[in-house]
């Protein structure tokens, strides 16, 4: 997520030392364990982003305040979990949707209050990608762990570069009703960070003979895509909390809120490779 502090007004207060710090450390852990599971790959890397979508279910499920809450979030955890084992064994394509449905509908009926089913199927359909599309890139044979990193590369030049141009320039706001401290100068600059690091680790990949399938002018475009769509998924996720009245999705991470927080840029950068991978190179599971 592109931190809203990273966009403040023109002469922002200062970061207090400690709470950079906390942020600072607690980033490292993140993506030291990131970085981590994806060298293993296999069980390692499906269990890191399985934990990681069902913390987004339980986030989402409490911040919308469905009941019953945890028989909801235990019936969607497991359907997530299936997932992530079909994943694992190479299934096909219509055992993932036969899971989902069969998994939604059990879920969403199990919410009392019928007006808010919609939330328990939105959660999960919000956590799938997370779940689902990291593996299937950590074992695709064209991409393999280089397309992991440069989705890693794209979000986290997209977070930085924003939060320190924002609060550096400043300027006009970028989506005020939503967030009110986002500038055109933060969106921006994570852009042209994004594009240089996405670019980058493509460079790095064909010096050790490990390319992308696209070439350079494509990874560049690819990259453009994928930073605004990771800003616009921490627009996203803004609106959500604005309209659920909080403003973290849980305190699970010291400095940086909750899972939903820091994962709103991946998921959306993740539904783009989803779509490339599905209308470019056909379904890989």
């Amino acid at each position: 997520m592109v931190a809203d502090e990273g966009s403040s007004p023109p002469h922002p207060k200062p970061v207090p030392s400690k709470e950079l710090s906390t942020r600072v450390l607690s980033a490292l852990v993140m993506v030291a364990a990131a970085l981590l599971t994806a060298y293993l790959g296999g069980w390692a890397f499906s269990l890191f982003w399985l934990a990681a979508g069902i913390a987004i279910v339980v986030e989402w499920t409490d911040m919308t305040a469905i009941q019953p809450r945890r028989l909801v979030q235990v019936i969607l955890g497991v359907g997530l979990a299936a997932l992530t084992l079909l994943v694992l064994l190479g299934a096909e394509v219509w055992f993932y949707l036969a899971v989902s449905v069969a998994f939604l509908a059990v879920g969403t009926f199990a919410v009392s209050d019928a007006r808010k089913r919609i939330w328990a199927i939105s959660s999960f359909l919000y956590a799938a990608p997370i779940i689902l599309v990291p593996p299937i890139v950590r074992a695709h044979p064209d991409l393999g762990i280089l397309g992991l990193l440069w989705m890693f590369a794209v979000v986290w030049a997209t977070d930085i570069a924003a939060y320190f141009t924002g609060r550096t320039l400043g300027g006009p706001k970028l989506c005020p009703p939503i967030s009110p401290k986002k500038t055109w100068s933060g969106f921006i600059g994570g852009v042209v960070a994004a594009t240089a690091c996405g670019l980058l680790v493509a460079w790095i990949g064909r010096r050790y003979d490990a390319a992308l399938p696209l070439t350079f002018t494509g990874i560049a475009a690819l990259s453009i895509v994928a930073s605004v769509a990771s800003q616009i998924g921490d627009l996203g996720e803004s609106a959500l909390k604005r309209h659920c009245q909080v403003k973290d999705s849980s305190h699970l991470i010291p400095g940086h809120g909750g899972v939903m927080d820091r994962l709103d840029g991946f998921w959306a950068v993740c539904v783009i490779v989803a779509l490339v991978l599905l209308t470019l190179v056909g379904p890989t599971v």
